[in-house]
């Protein structure tokens, strides 16, 4: 049987596993093969084996590693994702961006280099329906 293959990561990733709600805060290590959610505030490094969504509300400091990352808020670090990063328009992120694959929402805000992991182009894309995070 095909594997299906989504045009937005986010519609691939399925329900969240764990979600830090828009008035908490975590600090530390997070590890972990499940999606996370990121509403709030994250401040630590990650070595997460699954997926990781930073909402337009979210927040991440700190080393941000994951097997795939949609990025609708703000990041200060790193961003090193062994396969798809799908950077929103309503992204900020200070700190470079390594992935296999990389795709950019017009409007977001990038301050580091960005370096794709493979021979594959970068993609730009206009969000054409309502947003989901």
């Amino acid at each position: 049987m095909a594997k299906l293959r989504f045009r937005r990561l986010l519609d691939s990733m399925g329900e969240p596993a764990t979600i830090i709600g828009q008035q908490s805060r975590f600090e530390g290590q997070l590890s972990g093969d499940g999606h996370v959610l990121v509403l709030g505030t994250v401040e630590g490094d990650s070595a997460l084996e699954g997926s990781v969504t930073v909402a337009d509300a979210g927040h991440w400091i700190g080393g941000l590693r994951a097997a795939d990352v949609v990025i609708a808020g703000r990041v200060e670090g790193d961003v090193m994702v062994t396969g798809r990063a799908e950077i929103r328009a309503t992204a900020v992120i200070k700190g470079s961006v390594n992935a296999a694959q990389i795709s950019i929402g017009e409007g977001a805000r990038v301050d580091g280099k960005m370096t794709t992991l493979t021979d594959e182009e970068i993609q730009q894309f206009a969000e054409k329906r309502e947003a989901r995070s």
